[in-house]
C-alpha cells in the first residue's frame, strides 16, 4: 500500500491522527505541521527526545531577546509567574486546540501590553487569531484579579507593570526554547502542564491512539 500522503512510497507506520499507515519521510516531514499529532505517539515522543539532545538557539531578531530578567524579580514574584504559566495550561486543556505558537502569541502580546504600561502609555493590541485573543484575556484577567486580591496586603509589596513585563518575557522566552518551531506543536504547553502534576484542571485526557 502507497502512503496517503504523498502517494509514492510504502505506507509502513500507522499514524494514530490519521487512523492509517503512512511513510516514515512523510511522518517526519508532516509530523505537528499538517498532521495534528496525539501527545503519545510513539514517533512523536522519539522524535521530542532526539530535539532534546539538540538545544534551540534563538535568532538575534527575536522579539524581546533584549530584555534583562533579574533573579531577584523571579524570586519576588514566584506567585504571578506560576499563576500565569497555570493560567495558560488550563486554557489549553479546555481548549484541545491551543498549540504553542497560539501560547507564545498571547505571552508576546501581553508583555507588549506591559511594556507600554511600563512607561505610562497603555497600547494594547491582543493577537488577531482567535485562540490566542483568548488566551490574551484570560492571562490579563488573571493579573488583574490577583492585584485585586493582594491590594493592600503588606504581606508582600505589590508588582509592578515593569516586573510584570519582565516575568513574562521570560514565559516567553521559555516558550521559545521549549517548542520545536513546528506549527502544531504542542511542547511548551506539556511542559507547562508538567510543573502542575497534581492539578485536577489539567489532568491528560485519555489516549487517542487506537491500535488497529
Amino acid at each position: 500500500m502507497s502512503c496517503p500522503i504523498c502517494e509514492k512510497r510504502k505506507a509502513e507506520r500507522f499514524c494514530p491522527a490519521k487512523g492509517e499507515k503512512i511513510c516514515a519521510v512523510c511522518c517526519g516531514k508532516e509530523r505537528e505541521v499538517s498532521i495534528d499529532c496525539p501527545s503519545d505517539c510513539s514517533y512523536l515522543v522519539a522524535a521530542h527526545r532526539y530535539e532534546d539532545q539538540h538545544q534551540r538557539s534563538l535568532p538575534e531578531d527575536t522579539p524581546l531577546l533584549d530584555v534583562k530578567v533579574p533573579q531577584d524579580v523571579i524570586y519576588a514574584h514566584q506567585n504571578i509567574l506560576s499563576g500565569l504559566a497555570f493560567t495558560a495550561a488550563k486554557f489549553s486543556v479546555a481548549h484541545p486546540a491551543t498549540t504553542d505558537p497560539d501560547v507564545l502569541a498571547a505571552l508576546q502580546a501581553l508583555a507588549e501590553t506591559y511594556k507600554t504600561l511600563g512607561s505610562g502609555i497603555l497600547y494594547e493590541r491582543p493577537p488577531d487569531a482567535t485562540l490566542p485573543r483568548e488566551l490574551y484575556a484570560a492571562l490579563a484577567a488573571f493579573l488583574n484579579e490577583f492585584r485585586q486580591q493582594n491590594d493592600g496586603r503588606a504581606a508582600a509589596p505589590p508588582a509592578k507593570d515593569s516586573e510584570i513585563f519582565t516575568l513574562l518575557v521570560l514565559l516567553y522566552r521559555m516558550g521559545l526554547l521549549r517548542t520545536n518551531g513546528r506549527p502544531r506543536a504542542r511542547r511548551y504547553f506539556e511542559f507547562l502542564r508538567g510543573q502542575f502534576p497534581a492539578a485536577p484542571e489539567l489532568k491528560r485526557e485519555e489516549s487517542r491512539i487506537i491500535v488497529p
